[in-house]
């Protein structure tokens, strides 16, 4: 029932900034974690950034101090701001949501607990 979709991929210089958005829709539970993912070819794919009902928030270390999680839960949409991105940044990003009370940390790390998955938009980063 929940759909997550994401916006505002695209291809940006290293060092230049990028807004990622995703509406989420037909979510109707109180507790929950939800991020961003990411895939390259050939490599598995990884939490980048997550918050869950508790304010709390987990990033990977790749992306520490350079990326930012937030959501506006008025409407429903989660964000990831992306600043000083780098070649490495380059991959499909997934908005996720993973329902109930879930610890941030289990929620950037176990990517085969995530309930809902959204289309991905690719962001490509070039040096």
């Amino acid at each position: 029932q929940v759909q997550l979709a994401e916006s505002g991929g695209g291809s940006v210089q290293a060092g230049g900034s990028l807004r990622l958005s995703c509406a989420a829709s037909g979510h109707s539970h109180s507790s929950y974690c939800m991020g961003w993912f990411r895939q390259t070819p050939g490599k598995k794919r990884e939490g980048v950034a997550v918050l869950n009902t508790d304010g709390q928030t987990k990033y990977a270390d790749s992306v520490k101090g350079r990326f930012t999680i937030s959501q506006d839960s008025a409407n429903h949409t989660l964000y990831l701001e992306m600043n000083n991105v780098q070649p490495e940044d380059t991959a499909m990003y997934y908005c996720a949501a993973e329902l109930g009370p879930v610890r941030v940390s289990w929620c950037l790390a176990s990517i085969r607990d995530i309930d809902y998955w959204g289309q991905g938009t690719q962001v490509t980063i070039s040096s």
